[in-house]
This record gives C-alpha cells, structure tokens and sequence, in this order.
C-alpha cells in the first residue's frame, strides 16, 4: 500500500515488522547541538541547557508539552556518543539529535489503522488519501528499471591503511575492537522514495525508514536495533557482529553460512559484542532478568549474512527508555570495545564526522517505549552531495583487504537500488514521499 504525501516539510517514514507509521510537518521540534536544545512548540524557539544529562532534559521537554499521546520522530548522529563518553571536544559544530512531534501522523498495524492531525480538516483529507491509497494498492506503475552506479572501491587504500593501522593498536591492547567506515560517493540525483521501494523489496531490514529533517533526507534498511524499549520496563537489543556475503546462490551461501560459524574472528567479533551489549544492558536493568536468547544465529540482511543475538532485560525502578538508549549507545556492532577508546580511534583514524551513520533513527512514545534503528546501509543526502557509507569490525585478527571487501558486500543492500531522479519524475507527478507496506 503507498500513501503519497504532497508535504513539503519535515516528514518521517518508520517501517518495523507490527507497524508502519510516518509523521509529517513539525507541531513539537527539539534539536541538540553543541550549543544546548533549541526547542520549538508553536511559534517561539528557546534555547535550554542540555546539562550534563541532554537526553533527560529532550525527555523532560516531549512529556512537558501537554499533547495527548503524543509520538516523537527523528534521528540522533554518531557525536552524540562523545558526549556520552566524556570527549566533547569531538562534537563538531552540526546537530546531535533532530526531533519532531508532526503535525499529520498515520500509524499502521494488524487490524487498525491510527490517523492524527491538528486540523480537523487535514484529517479529513488524510483518511480520503489513505481510501485512496488501498484502492490504488497493486495497480500502480512498476518500479523504473534504471539504476545509478556506484564506484564501490572508492576509498579502498586509505581504508586498508586505517584498518592496519587500528589492527596494531588493537594488538597494542589499546582496544579490543574497532568499527571504521568509509565514504562512496554517488554522483547522481537520486529519487529517495523510488530508492526505498526498490530497497525495501530486495533487503529484509529489522528497520527501514525515509525521512527529511532539515537539510538531511536518508533512505535505509537497518540491520538491527539499538535498543527496544517496552511500555512496562522490557528492553532489548540485537548486537550483529560477524558477516559473509549473500551471493543468491543457494549452495555458495550455504557454504558462506557455514564458514561464518566456524571463522575463528568472526566468532570472536560476535561474542566480545554480545558481552559487550549484555554488561550494558545488565547495568540499567533488575537483578536477574537479562539473558540472551538465539545466541549465535544466522540473519539474512539483504546482501550479506550476519550472526545474531539477543540481548533482553527488564529496566529497574527509576530508569527511562532514554536510559537505556544512552547506556546502548553507540551500537557495539558500529563503534567497538571499550566505547570511549574505540570512539577515538574511529575521530582518528576516519576521514570525516559520522553524523547519521551509525547513529539512529528513533521513535520515541508518551507511554516510556523507544524504538531506536541502527543507521547502516543507507544512502545520505545533504547539501547537494549524496553518498553511501559502510564500515567493518576490526579486531587482531583483521586483515585490511578482508574488511574492505566486507565494506563492499554490505555497500551492495543500497547500491543496487538506487533510483536516478531525473528517469523518475513524471510531468506533473508529485516526488513526495510515499508510505509502503
């Protein structure tokens, strides 16, 4: 089902296995930046101190705005974890956390269809759209064939050094594990709705999302989560760690599968994470009530397999759904062991501020739930540049050649459905963006 939207604002699309919901305009907005939390509710925007606990301050400003049931949208960049790990001179000047209570909200799951808009009107309009939408439901026009092209390799020698460079600091038992990521260029426009349905149907995401947030639009199919947050206290997260490729060939991936689970690193790789995720998790949660389930399972994410596990706790008296996200946050799977020096390392030894990569992709409820997507396999756009990102874990023992191919199987999730603007856009259609399901 697609629901064209015609906004010109701010809209996020947040797909997760019950629900597809989208909010549109921005009725509530809170950004965070080195400066403090600029806050917006109406027509005024104050300034707030974010102290030394931002993330309490953003929760105290959603719960303090009187709307009913309300539902926050947005995302959270990398550098956000600097701060959450005692490097502040990290940050850099751009923003930390974008949020949005929208004006225009449709939640759908099983059985029941939620619409919400400030404007008795508007929601009139939404629910005729949405009528619309499901009578149009498989008869509209196929995806468009054409795709951009990617030069995957870009970055390849400065990669291999930083990864060799990072394997003897590992080796120096300065860290046990560190993820570095690299840059690749797309030089099309892209047409990032046409790009999510064309991604949405050849991955199989934990997450996915489309969203434009000031100046940023991304378009992703998340490999796991951060953190999952519970109404009543249950938390949970699914540290990936540990990959081969997806060839399509049944017998070839069966083969690959095979190795993963005896690869003596990628086995390592995924238990440190998982001890990693488990300590986190233990730390904010009752006595007793964290365990791990599916210890070492295999998830297919579209072009690359991974090994999976589940982590699940119940959070003590007192301690919130942003808790949680801070005590989770950066993913293990996307910064490394022990956080704050794999933290440095990536500032060292990457060529530039992560921003949305590796960071999250968040839905945040009144009711205390949180549902936080880990932002890999992505494409970016912003400031008229448009690019992809994939990084790899290094631990001791990494080669450089093995985790920049790593990089490429994981590159191929978004870059084989990357859709060019200007082979899309019909006369007179509307490149909105679209809810699918």
């Amino acid at each position: 089902m697609r629901l064209a939207r015609s906004s010109r604002g701010p809209y996020v699309l947040y797909e997760r296995p019950d629900e597809v919901s989208y909010g549109a305009g921005a009725l509530v907005e809170v950004l965070l930046d080195r400066d403090g939390i600029h806050f917006r509710h109406g027509p005024t925007t104050t300034l707030v101190p974010a102290g030394d606990r931002p993330l309490d301050r953003v929760a105290e400003l959603l719960a303090g705005t009187g709307i009913e049931g309300w539902r926050a949208y947005g995302w959270i960049a990398f550098e956000l974890s600097y701060l959450l790990h005692g490097l502040p001179e990290a940050v850099g000047a751009g923003p930390l956390l974008h949020l949005v209570v929208p004006e225009q909200e449709v939640r759908l799951s099983a059985g029941a269809t939620e619409l919400r808009d400030v404007r008795p009107a508007g929601l009139t309009e939404l629910a005729a759209r949405l009528d619309d939408a499901r009578l149009d439901d498989g008869a509209g026009p196929a995806l468009p064939t054409a795709r951009a092209t990617v030069d995957d390799s870009a970055g390849g020698a400065d990669y291999r050094r930083a990864v060799a460079d990072a394997v003897a600091d590992i080796r120096a038992e300065r860290l046990q594990k560190v993820i570095l990521s690299r840059v690749v260029p797309v030089a099309e426009e892209l047409d990032l709705a046409a790009t999510y349905e064309a991604g949405r149907r050849g991955n199989t995401p934990a997450r996915s999302f489309l969203l434009r947030l000031g100046d940023l639009c991304a378009a992703g199919f998340s490999p796991e989560t951060i953190v999952e947050v519970a109404a009543d206290g249950t938390v949970s997260t699914q540290p990936l760690a540990g990959t081969r490729a997806l060839s399509g060939d049944a017998a070839m991936d069966l083969k690959l599968r095979r190795e993963l689970l005896t690869d003596p690193k990628e086995v390592f790789e995924h238990a440190v994470s998982v001890q990693g995720a488990h300590d986190e998790i233990a730390a904010m949660c009752r006595p007793g009530s964290v365990h791990v389930d599916g210890f070492m399972q295999v998830s297919e994410r579209g072009s690359v397999q991974h090994l999976a596990s589940r982590v699940t706790g119940r959070l003590r008296e007192g301690r919130t759904c942003w808790d949680a996200f801070a005590g989770l946050f950066p993913a293990v799977t996307a910064s490394g062991l022990p956080k704050p020096a794999a933290c440095a390392a990536i500032r060292d030894h990457e060529t530039e501020q992560r921003g949305l990569y590796s960071g999250a992709v968040v839905v945040a409820d009144a009711d205390g739930s949180l549902d936080a997507a880990l932002v890999l396999r992505t494409v970016f756009q912003q400031g008229g540049r448009t690019w992809l990102r994939a990084g790899a874990g290094v631990v001791g023992q990494s080669t450089p050649e093995r985790e920049f191919e790593e990089t490429r199987e994981k590159l191929r999730s978004v870059s084989r459905y990357l859709v060019p603007a200007a082979r899309t856009v019909r006369a007179g259609a509307d490149p909105a963006p679209a809810v699918a399901s």
